[in-house]
């Protein structure tokens, strides 16, 4: 009889003992320390449509930066670092933008380096902000970009305030403009731009006689320019890019409208010049910066850009110093995650290749340059530099350029 008792008692303890065991949960292994590290860069830009062939040069400029940094065989964080270039293309546009700046989320890119426009940048920003990603525009111009209060915002060239002023001075001072027409394409650039060139030509005694606007696509003004020339304007100044200032130009001359052409970096292209052909001439635009040739390390940059990826087209030398300045906060801080390298991106002091690179508290360079270019005998040349901080020497240039870490002071 005790055994018959026995017996099921010990099974019970038996079962009860088992099934604890098989409750047991393991502990799962800690990964292993990395060994390496592997930043994914976002850049965005237009890689197809009529703004194509800037964005790709934004897109080789970033690229060659890259190949560069890479070529060093840096380490952050005591770990052997490979930068990973991810390219998308906007479009131009800002719902393709933010899908794009999703997708940088998503593939948990260290930084991004565009958008190219203002009109991409701005709505892009925002997703940037939400994630905690760094975002550092070469080209992006419009007051607003830098104007939200996003920390992780930032851009390595004058504003559209530095840039409408630094026009509308020279339209006054030495185009001694009195009667002006005003156009822009409705973008965020054109129109930011071109308010800001308003503001400054109203407020020192020119008459804006008339103010009209297009779109970013369109390729005929006939109608605009026409109502135009009815108030015989000293000057037209047009607030867009390239692809959309060279018919227009070309319309006016045909209609016999011969005011000076005027207008910013979006006219700045050699593009401009190519479309406008011999109706280029006497056009006068401006471009944030220093001319390459000036700029602390601009020949050497042209020298090798062009011999990978021929002639510049307008920002390949920021898109390159904006990279350059997210790899120098990095090695600051010793880490490629973007919570603890963003306070050294902030307050970093960077020699690069288009000049000193230091932020206000929006996230804008301090000092910026702007150059007026105007078209003679087919080629832009430069007429002069407004504004700007002076610039590291051509041997502090090409050190930082060479080695971030250089241009990374505390």
């Amino acid at each position: 009889m005790k055994n018959v008792r026995v017996l099921p008692l010990f099974a019970a303890v038996s079962l009860a003992l088992g099934l604890a065991a098989c409750g047991k949960k393991e502990e799962p292994a800690a990964p292993p320390a990395p060994t390496a590290l592997t930043i994914h860069i976002g850049q965005a830009s237009p890689l197809t449509g009529q703004q194509a062939l800037i964005g790709k040069d934004n897109e080789s400029g970033v690229r060659m930066a890259i190949e560069e940094l890479n070529a060093q065989k840096l380490q952050i964080g005591g770990l052997p670092a490979t930068f990973v270039l991810d390219s998308q293309d906007d479009q131009t546009d800002p719902r393709v933008a933010t899908t794009v700046a999703q997708r940088f989320v998503d593939g948990k890119v260290s930084a991004v380096i565009g958008h190219l426009n203002s009109g991409t940048s701005i709505p892009a920003s925002k997703v940037y902000s939400d994630a905690g990603i760094p975002q550092v525009s070469p080209s992006a111009t419009a007051i607003k970009y830098t104007a939200q209060g996003y920390k992780t915002t930032f851009r390595v060239m004058a504003n559209d305030a530095q840039q409408g002023k630094a026009l509308g001075e020279f339209a006054i001072s030495d185009l001694k403009a009195k009667k002006i027409a005003i156009i822009d394409d409705r973008t965020a650039y054109g129109q930011g731009l071109a308010d800001e060139f308003e503001k400054y030509v109203t407020a020192n005694g020119a008459t804006v006689a008339a103010r009209e606007y297009t779109n970013d696509k369109a390729t005929e003004f006939s109608a605009i320019l026409t109502k135009i020339k009815g108030t015989r304007p000293d000057l037209v100044f047009y607030g867009g890019m390239a692809p959309q200032g060279a018919p227009m130009v070309k319309q006016m001359r045909q209609l016999g409208l011969k005011s000076v052409f005027l207008g910013g970096d979006g006219l700045r292209a050699d593009e401009f010049r190519s479309l406008a052909g011999a109706d280029a001439e006497g056009t006068v635009a401006s471009l944030p910066g220093v001319p390459f040739d000036q700029m602390p390390g601009g020949a050497v940059f042209t020298q090798k850009f062009n011999a990978k990826y021929g002639q510049i087209q307008m920002y390949a030398p920021y898109a390159y110093d904006a990279m350059m300045v997210v790899a120098a906060a990095m090695l600051k801080a010793g880490s490629a995650e973007p919570a603890k390298y963003l306070p050294a991106l902030a307050g970093i002091e960077h020699d690069g290749v288009t000049g000193r690179i230091k932020f206000d508290e929006k996230g804008d360079i301090l000092g910026g340059a702007v150059t007026i270019y105007r078209v003679e005998g087919g080629e832009w040349k430069t007429v002069r530099t407004l504004g700007g901080e002076a610039p590291a020497s051509a041997a502090e240039a090409g050190t930082a350029a060479a080695t971030p870490a250089a241009a990374a002071t505390p």
